[in-house]
């Protein structure tokens, strides 16, 4: 069985039984301090389980220790914070962001978007479309001179524009890797002769690529190339179309939407065990699609209440966007359709042991960064995964996609500090993870009245 099948059936160490103490793990973050959470249910996701009864110890951005109440000892002048009848998760993931660059040279919207990732228990994102800006923001946040979660970022958008052929793919590569970006975007467009000369660079100077497939390339060709993820669940429709259906696959509208009728459904183990055997992760991004499907007007959608975070000409392109999209939709049906074999996908690669990340493309239409991350989650329990098995996605599973499984994604004595409270359990209800009681990031603990009071001043400042 692979260690991914192993993630996501939750085999793991034995259960805690006594207070565990590691000093020589975790490095120390920037911020500095020692907190203990006393008495609170931690949900270590090591596998599917909750500790009652426990007290966690963080002492600069590390957990130091964690055991029984009645076994742990809180630090004389630790900040104490009261855990009983609440819950403790590791933070979580956007594995599909979008970091806003720089405006009229100024980064201050950027640092708002990543308040909003960490106010609502985000603590890691990938951002999905990079730019110089980024690289310094990632070492900002690092320091603690800017307050935001964790980054990993991409270089600038591989397109066929672009990159219109194969020297400019050698070019790219290696500049991108030069430039210290973590790995390679692909968006449409790529021909399939840079790709492949993209591929083979990228292998040789070590560094990943993600996210579209782009037509001329296909899913098979893209699982052989192991990319680090596919996004979108791009690619899988085309891939499962009957072999004899009379439809043109290069005609495939949103995502394959226009080709859901002609899928067989039949194809869908083989192409679940290929993504399996190849080891290629999936950002599904659900919430997005089926919010292109979705028949809800615009202004229903304006009036979700964190629409107030975000500017008002982002909201009023979003209404204008979804208009024109309704307009010239697909068929209902179809659409419906589209979200129906998704679904039936999503499950199969969960169920199949093939590796799925959290990502719902924030702040993309109608996604308002963080809190779109519950209507994420929320999506993958509609299509059959557990809410274990939603939230393993954005906790447990991102650390073994970026082989950091020994710092992060579960609660343990030597894993960063990376932490939400919540005042219910999201394990009974993945929507739980909602307005948090309290976040954690590299150690600095945010109580729910700060994260109100500056969410409050975000709105304020966009009100017309």
């Amino acid at each position: 069985m692979s260690l991914t099948a192993l993630l996501l059936l939750g085999v793991a160490a034995a259960p805690v039984t006594a207070a565990a103490h590691r000093d020589d793990a975790c490095q120390p973050g920037p911020y500095k301090g020692t907190y203990a959470i006393v008495d609170v249910t931690v949900l270590p996701m090591d596998r599917e389980r909750t500790l009652d009864g426990m007290t966690v110890v963080v002492e600069n951005g590390c957990i130091v220790s964690m055991g029984p109440a009645n076994q742990v000892s809180v630090p004389s002048g630790a900040t104490r914070i009261d855990g009983r009848g609440k819950f403790l998760m590791p933070g979580l993931a956007e594995m599909h962001a979008h970091i806003p660059s720089p405006q009229n040279g100024s980064m201050d919207y950027a640092h708002e978007v990543l308040f909003l990732y960490v106010a609502n228990g985000v603590t890691t994102i990938r951002g999905m479309l990079g730019h110089p800006a980024h690289l310094e923001l990632r070492n900002e946040v690092a320091r603690g001179e800017v307050l935001g979660p964790r980054i990993w970022t991409s270089g600038p958008s591989v397109n066929g524009r672009s990159v219109p052929n194969a020297a400019a793919a050698r070019r790219l590569a290696t500049e991108q890797k030069a430039a210290g970006y973590d790995f390679i975007k692909i968006h449409p467009g790529l021909s399939r002769q840079a790709f492949d000369t993209l591929d083979a660079v990228a292998d040789r100077v070590e560094i990943e690529f993600s996210g579209h497939v782009p037509a001329e390339v296909g899913l098979m060709r893209a699982l052989a190339a192991t990319y680090a993820s596919i996004d979108h669940l791009d690619g899988y429709i085309e891939a499962l179309v009957a072999d004899d259906a009379a439809v043109d696959r290069t005609q495939s509208g949103w995502f394959g939407a226009n080709l859901a009728p002609y899928v067989d459904e039949s194809k869908i183990r083989s192409i679940v065990a290929d993504t399996r055997t190849a080891g290629v992760w999936n950002v599904p991004t659900q919430t997005l699609m089926e919010s292109f499907a979705s028949s809800e007007s615009a202004q229903d959608r304006a009036r979700r209440p964190e629409l107030r975070y975000m500017p008002p000409a982002v909201r009023t392109n979003w209404i204008e966007r979804t208009e024109q999209w309704l307009r010239t939709a697909a068929p209902e049906a179809t659409r419906h359709r589209f979200i129906e074999v998704r679904r039936q996908l999503l499950k199969a690669l969960a169920d199949g042991g093939a590796g799925l990340l959290l990502g719902s493309d924030a702040p993309q239409i109608w996604n308002v960064p963080g809190f779109s991350i519950s209507r994420e989650l929320e999506a993958l329990v509609v299509a059959g995964l557990t809410p274990y098995q939603a939230l393993a996605s954005g906790t447990r599973n991102v650390a073994e996609f970026f082989e950091v499984s020994d710092e992060q994604g579960t609660i343990a004595v030597g894993q960063r500090a990376d932490l939400v409270l919540l005042d219910r359990n999201p394990l009974t209800n993945v929507a739980n993870v909602a307005n948090p009681n309290g976040v954690m990031v590299y150690g600095k603990w945010l109580p729910q009245r700060e994260i109100q009071t500056r969410l409050e001043a975000i709105a304020r400042a966009y009100e017309n």
